[in-house]
């Protein structure tokens, strides 16, 4: 029987972590049809089928379990093997994959991701977003980047840039012929724009001030989950939103926006690259390490819990 090649191993293990064919040519930068074809002709040499199809799904057989379970381990071994001779070259070379949140996401992007490419030309960056907090070793990823109190205790921490916070903001529209609020619970007489989390619950505005914490489930005519779309219904008037104070400094500098309920909304502590605690550490994510210690990040993004 011939020999299945790396790349063969790779596709059967893309598309057994993402279930989907279409997802596993993402992740491998490949189309769709070449990777059908890779684990076909790896079915048909092996004499056994791998995944069983059908219009909606793809799933392991009994037999592409098996062989996934003892594959992946050593397809690991071998590319943790490659990887470390990086440390020989002048510069990394290879696949760095993030998964974050949006908000880090817009953050990060031209200090951090942007000016790695600048330095590192042979690394590619794959950077994906999401609201819901994933296993990043599962699902693929070298690293993960979200909020302090978001990352997983089993993981090693980078912290990037200094502390967070979130403001209550509204447009000066908004506030003609109404009274601003002085404390969390005027809040219940005011129209909110409010936001849906990635888990499909609606976030309840969190506020502190010497000690006393609060929580308000905010009342509205708008829900949103995204926040570009917060932040767009506020400049129009819509009614008052909780966002980061990144993301709106320009507004409240041009007078577009207008900052409410100040003492009630300190700082909390920022972002963090995360990875898995482990021997060996990938020689571009070593680089990207270095550079976040060496980059300081005046702002950042954390409107809702990651």
């Amino acid at each position: 029987m011939q020999k299945a090649s790396l790349a063969e191993l790779d596709a059967v293990i893309a598309v057994a972590r993402r279930g989907n064919f279409r997802a596993a040519a993402l992740e491998l930068g490949m189309s769709s049809s070449a990777l059908s074809h890779a684990v076909a002709g790896l079915e048909a040499r092996l004499g056994v089928r791998l995944f069983n199809r059908t219009t909606r799904s793809v799933s392991l057989s009994a037999a592409g379990e098996q062989f996934v379970a003892q594959v992946a381990p050593a397809l690991s071994e071998i590319r943790g093997a490659m990887d470390a001779v990086n440390i020989h070259r002048d510069t990394p070379a290879g696949t760095l994959r993030i998964n974050t949140a949006v908000g880090a996401a817009r953050m990060i992007l031209t200090p951090l991701i942007l000016q790695y490419l600048k330095l590192y030309p042979e690394m590619r960056v794959d950077l994906v977003t999401e609201g819901r907090l994933i296993d990043i070793v599962v699902n693929g990823f070298d690293a993960g980047i979200r909020i302090q109190e978001a990352v997983p205790r089993d993981m090693i921490a980078v912290p990037i840039g200094g502390p967070l916070r979130s403001i209550v903001v509204g447009s000066p529209a908004y506030f003609e012929g109404r009274t601003k609020p002085e404390t969390p619970g005027d809040l219940l007489g005011h129209s909110c724009i409010r936001a849906r989390m990635a888990g499909g619950a609606i976030y309840r505005w969190e506020f502190e001030r010497r000690g006393e914490q609060l929580e308000i489930d905010v009342q509205g005519a708008l829900t949103l989950d995204e926040m570009t779309l917060m932040l767009e219904a506020a400049r129009a008037g819509v009614g008052l939103g909780y966002l980061s104070e990144w993301t709106v400094a320009a507004d409240i500098a041009a007078g577009r926006l207008v900052q409410v309920l100040d003492d009630w909304t300190p700082a909390y502590p920022g972002l963090c690259l995360y990875y898995p605690g482990r021997r060996h550490v990938p020689a571009g994510l070593r680089a990207f390490i270095d550079l976040i210690r060496k980059t300081s990040l005046a702002g950042s993004e954390g409107d809702l819990p990651a």
